[in-house]
């Protein structure tokens, strides 16, 4: 690709046209690789890595989509503009030496101890997207089923629903593991020999597996692993963990035979291999199944596989519990995600019931981050700690949403009363309750202590949000299956996204209001007020746009309405409103 051959600026290219052919080839790289047609796959994969319009496309994921866009490598790079993104889609080469990431450490949320993160500079970080672009939909129509994490369409909630639908009408022995390091260990050899690509992108991914860290100007080979940050070391990380539940299922048939013998009578082979879950999200999985003898031979056999792809399991979060019972020295129940789940006795027929909750650990991270939020913003007005609370609690919330949550939600209500409470007496040590609660707490609805300004701005509550069963996503479904009304259907149903944006997507009908494409379960969704006024939220005057629509939205309107220079007979030119847009 040339860069005199791009007829095109930036913000006049028409992504439209590129976005719908470039879904074309990977619909039909999905459905080669569903028919087992290698040959078909291999050259279609080829067709999409030359083509300029998928080049353009990892380019405006990489510089104006990803959340981490700002975060630079080791050239010190970045932001793009306009210009500078044209060069790098016209110059972008996959068979280019990679460079070495630039490592840097994040702390793990409530823990004191902190993961290596490494950061590839924008130019690769545009190639990897490139080839991921490629195999993934290969990969997509090959994974298991129960494999949630990092991957388009799945999400912590579907890992979630897994499990509902597996303990619903049984009470049963789980192994809840971890994987020891799994981004950091895992074998390169066993890693390529698994993708079984073809021989450039096997040599272009190994190039980018051994490129290696800096570290305070320090050089550091990576002899195994993939390096967390990139972004194809997802999709690495589920191919390298792919083929476990088959190994087990199939290792364990003549024990589950066995079980389904004892216990029911004659079974079909296919309820046998059933009776059996193994669940994945990244490198945290269970097993659940009802027999112990079963669970225990199927933690030995996790261990032996791991074994071939250079990981094990770690031992201090390795575990096997039961559901119901108390079971070696342990309460019943196991945490997963962020959730407790587990069985209470109740008076019914199957004389228990599936609880599945908010972990106590997670809520008390919760009144953590928001106790210390308090304290950093102290001395700030009320409407600044109401628009630095929000964010926080509207997140949480959200992510619980589809589990038994209305008490909890209560009680942190009551907790963040208190926390609240003590924030405007420590602002106010020589005023009384009486005061203190006719200037913060006022009468809103049925509530007659909300954190409110006198404005109207005030803060969300816990028992705001309403509970939702979330409903999983169906077996091996995948976006490349071009099965566009169960996945716009779905995405209107997603947690985590506020009330505002389902109504605009149902308005919508799944669909982008300037692109008119249909919007994807890891796109980055902005409302946008259409008469530029953010004070304005009548539903009429909304849109949902994607991001980088948003952006090219906003770039148009301020090029047509940039302030004119003086003329030259000396008369002024009518002033132009900015136009302006919510984010």
């Amino acid at each position: 690709m040339n860069q005199h051959n791009v007829r095109y600026e930036w913000n006049e290219i028409p992504w439209r046209k590129l976005e719908k052919s470039s879904f074309k080839l990977q619909k039909r790289i999905y459905r080669a690789s569903k028919s087992n047609d290698i040959k078909k796959m291999h050259n279609l994969q080829r067709l999409l890595l030359k083509s300029t319009s998928v080049k353009l496309l990892a380019v405006r994921r990489v510089t104006q989509d990803n959340v981490g866009k700002r975060t630079a490598g080791i050239d010190g790079k970045s932001k793009l503009n306009k210009k500078e993104r044209l060069q790098l889609a016209s110059s972008l080469n996959i068979k280019e030496r990679a460079k070495p990431s630039r490592r840097i450490w994040i702390p793990k949320p409530g823990k004191s101890e902190k993961r290596p993160l490494g950061i590839p500079t924008i130019s690769d970080r545009a190639k990897q997207t490139l080839v991921k672009m490629a195999i993934e939909p290969e990969w997509e129509a090959n994974f298991e089923p129960n494999i949630y994490g990092f991957r388009p369409g799945r999400s912590c909630q579907d890992a979630i629903g897994a499990i509902f639908s597996a303990l619903n009408r049984k009470s049963a022995f789980t192994l809840d593991a971890d994987i020891s390091g799994c981004f950091d260990n895992i074998n390169h050899h066993a890693l390529l020999g698994k993708l079984n690509t073809t021989p450039t992108l096997k040599r272009i991914i190994k190039g980018w597996l051994r490129a290696g860290v800096m570290e305070n100007g320090i050089y550091q080979s990576t002899k195994c692993g993939t390096i967390q940050g990139g972004t194809i070391s997802p999709l690495l990380a589920c191919i390298a963990l792919n083929g476990l539940e088959q190994y087990i299922r199939k290792a364990l048939t003549s024990d589950l035979s066995q079980h389904g013998k004892r216990k029911y009578g004659a079974m079909s082979k296919k309820r046998d291999q059933q009776s059996i879950s193994v669940i994945f999200y990244a490198d945290d999985f269970v097993i659940l199944h009802e027999n112990e003898e079963i669970i225990l031979k199927a933690k030995s056999l996790v261990e032996e596989w791991l074994k071939t792809v250079g990981l094990e399991l770690k031992s201090s979060k390795t575990k096997v519990t039961h559901t119901f019972k108390p079971f070696d020295g342990q309460k019943p129940g196991f945490d997963f995600l962020g959730f407790t789940i587990r069985q209470y006795p109740v008076r019914n027929k199957r004389g228990y019931k599936l609880i599945i909750k908010p972990s106590r650990n997670s809520v008390k991270q919760h009144t953590s981050v928001v106790k210390h939020k308090l304290r950093e913003i102290r001395g700030a007005p009320q409407e600044a700690v109401i628009r630095d609370l929000n964010p926080i609690i509207r997140g949480w919330c959200q992510y619980y949403t589809s589990a038994v949550s209305s008490k909890i939600f209560s009680s942190m209500d009551k907790t963040m009363f208190i926390q609240l409470w003590k924030w405007a007496e420590f602002k106010h040590p020589k005023k009384g309750a009486g005061w203190i609660k006719k200037k913060y707490f006022k009468k809103y609805g049925n509530d007659n202590r909300r954190f409110m300004t006198s404005n109207g701005t005030l803060i969300i509550k816990h028992r705001d949000h309403a509970i939702k069963r979330h409903v999983k996503v169906i077996g091996s479904k995948s976006p490349y299956d071009g099965d566009w009304p169960y996945w716009e259907n779905r995405l209107s149903k997603l947690p985590g996204k506020s009330s505002r944006v389902i109504k605009l997507l149902k308005l919508q009908q799944g669909k982008c209001n300037y692109c008119h494409l249909w919007f994807r379960s890891d796109d980055l969704a902005h409302v946008h007020h259409q008469d530029c006024n953010r004070r304005n939220n009548n539903i009429k005057n909304l849109s949902l746009l994607h991001k980088h629509c948003h952006d090219q939205l906003h770039g148009s309107m301020h090029d047509k309405h940039q302030i004119r220079e003086k003329p030259d007979d000396g008369k002024l030119s009518s002033p132009v409103l900015k136009s302006s847009g919510e984010r």
